[in-house]
C-alpha cells in the first residue's frame, strides 16, 4: 500500500482499491478490452493511479494473467483464457447444455442462450447460433443484460421472488428504463409479468431488450438431481420466426430442453 492509498488519517482512502482488490479490478478492466488497453485506459478505468495499477499489472503477468504488447499495450494472458475456457468446458451443466442448445437452434433455426441470474442482471453462460442464416445475433457468451427485460430474467425472477417486495430486493422499485417501447417500465407492471411466468412456466420477451428480437425462455433443470440452474431460450429475429410461432411451440421447446441424453457425454 502506497501513500497514494490512504487519507489524511493513515486508513485506506473510502472506495480506493487497495491490494487484491485493485489486481481484480485492473483484470476485470482489461477482460472488457479485448483489442488491448494502455497503462493510461487501465488507470482510468478502476481510478487509480498509474503507479498503483502498474504494480497490479506486474502482478498479473507474473501469473500469465496478463501480457503486455508492443507500445505499451496490454492485454489479458493466455494462462487466465486457458483456465477460464478448462473451467467453462468441465462443468457439468456445460456438458449438458451443449447438445440442448444445439438441437434448439437446429430446430427453429434461431439463436438459443443459456443464462443465469446474478442480482439484478442475467449473464449468458452458453450459445449456440444456426448453421445457415446471413443475420446473427450480437450477444457473446459471458454477456450481461438487465433482468426486468429479458425472458430469461423473467423466468429466473419468477423461481427467486415470491412476493413484490423480494422483486423490488432484487431489480430496485423502478421506474425502468424503456429500452424500447414495449419495455417494463414499472415494478407493477414487472411484478404482474411475474406472476404470469410463473403460473405458466414459460417467459417471453416481446422486443423488449432489442428491436426486431424477440425470445421465449424455460426452466433448464441442469443442477444436481435435475434441481433448476438457469434458463433456456430461444432468441430468434422477429421477421424471421414471430414471437407467436414461438409460443405455439413452447411445449416442444419444454421436450427438447428437458430431455436427458441417452448416449455417452
Amino acid at each position: 500500500m502506497t501513500s497514494s492509498d490512504l487519507d489524511g488519517t493513515g486508513a485506506p482512502a473510502p472506495d480506493r482499491l487497495v491490494g487484491s482488490d485493485r489486481v481484480l479490478a485492473v483484470l476485470s478492466a482489461l477482460a472488457k478490452r479485448p483489442e488491448g488497453a494502455t497503462l493510461d485506459e487501465l488507470a482510468h478505468a478502476v481510478d487509480s493511479p498509474k503507479s498503483t495499477v502498474h504494480r497490479a499489472l506486474a502482478s498479473l503477468r507474473r501469473a500469465n494473467f496478463a501480457a503486455q504488447l508492443g507500445r505499451g499495450v496490454y492485454v489479458v494472458g493466455d494462462e487466465f483464457l486457458r483456465l477460464a475456457l478448462e473451467n467453462q468446458s468441465a462443468r457439468p451443466e456445460g456438458r449438458a447444455v451443449e447438445p440442448v442448445l444445439s438441437r434448439l437452434s437446429e430446430r427453429f433455426g434461431e439463436t438459443a442462450h443459456y443464462a443465469v441470474l446474478d442480482g439484478d442482471e442475467v449473464v449468458s453462460r452458453a450459445k449456440v447460433d444456426p448453421a445457415s442464416g446471413s443475420v446473427r445475433l450480437t450477444s457473446v457468451v459471458g454477456g450481461r443484460n438487465p433482468a426486468y427485460r429479458t425472458a430469461v430474467g423473467k423466468l429466473l425472477l419468477s423461481a427467486a421472488c415470491a412476493s413484490a417486495d423480494e422483486l423490488a430486493a432484487v431489480v430496485g422499485t423502478g421506474p425502468f428504463e424503456r429500452r424500447t417501447a414495449n419495455t417494463v417500465g414499472t415494478l407493477d407492471a414487472l411484478w404482474s409479468e411475474i406472476q404470469l411466468t410463473r403460473e405458466r412456466g414459460w417467459a417471453t420477451d416481446d422486443q423488449e431488450n432489442e428491436l426486431g428480437v424477440n425470445c421465449l425462455a424455460v426452466p433448464g433443470h441442469f443442477g444436481p438431481a435435475g434441481a433448476m440452474s438457469g434458463a433456456v431460450s430461444v432468441s430468434a429475429l422477429a421477421f424471421r420466426t414471430p414471437l407467436a410461432a414461438l409460443v405455439e411451440s413452447v411445449g416442444e421447446i419444454r421436450s427438447i430442453v428437458d430431455a436427458r441424453p441417452t448416449g455417452p457425454q
